[in-house]
């Protein structure tokens, strides 16, 4: 089965394009991280059990027969799992589906950045803290998450009210100046 076949597997509904990563460079660097940090034992291969953690670490429950027959197709003969060009085809493959079509982008931006928001506001107050972003951070076995001087560092640095947690305007902002938008 191929991954277009088996997109409502990974997500519910396609999800908005400005989370596409345009600029080449960013795009390569960033997979090249995500793929470093699923990569648990470091060896250079994602086994789907590696994938179906980092997702559920993140909230984002699958099932591991889906996900599997959605990745089997860009897992090289003979190997246990993706290499990271593996990785980069089936990220290829995720993109053309889920934003091949041009959506209602403005609505589906902001409803994107709601459920992202949610991931790090784990208790619902509107609000990201440091002890938030530090739990999220660790989820993601991020060295980031392990100092939390670090993680107030990274809250300044967005929080614009100065009262010392993010809040939903803050997390919209920075993801704003982030995302590299197409013209």
């Amino acid at each position: 089965m191929e991954a277009s076949q088996c997109k409502g597997s990974l997500s519910t509904r396609a999800s908005s394009s400005s989370f596409r990563l345009r600029c080449p460079s960013l795009n390569s660097l960033r997979l090249r991280r995500v793929f470093d940090i699923f990569d648990k034992n470091h060896d250079g291969i994602l086994t789907v059990q590696e994938i179906h953690q980092a997702l559920s670490r993140l909230g984002l429950e699958t099932d591991l027969c889906h996900l599997h027959s959605t990745i089997k197709a860009f897992i090289n003969p003979g190997d246990t799992g993706l290499t990271y060009h593996g990785f980069v085809s089936l990220h290829q493959s995720l993109d053309r589906t889920f934003f091949g079509l041009d959506l209602e982008e403005e609505e589906e931006d902001e409803s994107d950045l709601t459920e992202a928001f949610k991931v790090f506001d784990e208790d619902g107050d509107g609000f990201i803290s440091a002890q938030e972003l530090q739990a999220v951070l660790g989820k993601l076995g991020m060295a980031e998450g392990k100092e939390i001087g670090r993680v107030e560092q990274m809250i300044c640095s967005v929080d614009q009210n100065h009262d010392g947690r993010v809040d939903f305007f803050e997390f919209k902002h920075m993801m704003q100046s982030v995302v590299v938008r197409s013209s």
